[in-house]
């Protein structure tokens, strides 16, 4: 791995060398946040004396994300922009930045500030310790609604124990720092329709747990809407979990045991003359045993439809522009 050439910047600070923390920050539409971001995360990262570089990735924004960053990249060379050719999701947007990420450490922080940058120093005394990977876990959380926060306490309930995921925060995490050597494992997969919370804790390495208290965003809204965050749960649950197929597995066993209690009950009618009057009873079997067959196709239809997008090999995203246009684009 080869760090950033030496470079004078505005204050007098020079990066030489290779750079020990790499900031990564998914942004689709957060023109008015990131300036504001820039600024504490500057002051942050001067303080500790360590050589820094912060890599936006515009998630095909509507707004002028990519010019606002391109603005303080010109004035500050330790700054870099990438903007995707089309809207992929947050969690593609932040691969992208894992992949051009050239730090002994990578930290991903979140564009609306409610990560607050001033926690990284926390961050960094946990992997200089010794952590490979570390979690920022979300204590207080200001302007979040109570939907949102059940619905966030939900999903990581079931990454941990429907999927097996122990290490991730029971509170939540998407503020991390991952070691240079988990970024390298990292790029070597190319897995989507999957969490990336999840990918990362699945990897194993040496992780560890700090924690904050999450701020009120500072302008704009949360573009996480509940359709997004139910299909990545699902994701998440299929990716790393054989649940699905199992209570498939025992919802036909038990069907069956009670189909042929059912079968005995009316054969024994039928000896002692009372046969069942009427097709209503029949119906109502029918439909429920259809019904859940339906069921049991769509819990296939998602592994079938994954399988597929897998096989596809298309690339996960694709640079449209970038504010380092010598460098070589993916």
């Amino acid at each position: 791995m080869t760090g950033l050439p030496e470079k004078s910047v505005e204050n007098g600070a020079k990066t030489s060398g290779r750079v020990e923390v790499s900031i990564v920050t998914p942004a689709f539409s957060e023109e008015k946040n990131l300036p504001l971001l820039y600024d504490r995360l500057k002051t942050v990262m001067e303080g500790l004396g360590v050589t820094w570089s912060w890599l936006v990735v515009d998630d095909h924004s509507e707004d002028r994300t990519y010019d606002a960053v391109a603005e303080i990249a010109r004035k500050d060379p330790r700054v870099k922009c990438l903007r995707l050719a089309r809207n992929s999701g947050s969690h593609v947007a932040l691969v992208c930045g894992l992949h051009h990420a050239d730090g002994e450490c990578t930290v991903a922080l979140a564009a609306d500030l409610q990560d607050p940058p001033e926690t990284i120093p926390k961050l960094l005394e946990e992997w200089r310790s010794g952590a490979q990977i570390v979690w920022a876990a979300r204590g207080a959380r200001a302007g979040v609604s109570k939907q949102s926060l059940m619905f966030s306490r939900a999903f990581f309930w079931t990454l941990r124990n429907v999927a097996k995921l122990k290490e991730i925060p029971a509170s939540g995490a998407d503020f991390f720092l991952l070691d240079r050597r988990v970024a390298q494992a990292f790029k070597q997969f190319d897995e989507r329709n999957v969490s990336l919370f999840a990918l990362i804790t699945w990897m194993g390495f040496r992780q560890s747990t700090i924690y904050y208290d999450k701020e009120a965003r500072a302008y704009g809204h949360s573009k996480w809407t509940l359709l997004r965050k139910l299909r990545l749960t699902v994701d998440s649950v299929v990716a790393f979990s054989h649940l699905p197929v199992r209570i498939m597995s025992l919802l036909g066993l038990a069907i069956a045991l009670l189909g042929f209690t059912f079968a005995a009950f009316i054969i024994i009618d039928v000896v002692l003359g009372n046969p069942p009057a009427g097709w209503a009873s029949t119906m109502v079997i029918i439909l429920v045993l259809s019904g859940v067959q339906m069921m049991m196709l769509g819990v296939l239809g998602e592994y079938l439809w994954r399988t597929l997008d897998e096989s596809r090999s298309r690339p996960l995203y694709v640079v449209e522009i970038r504010t380092d246009e010598s460098e070589e684009t993916d």
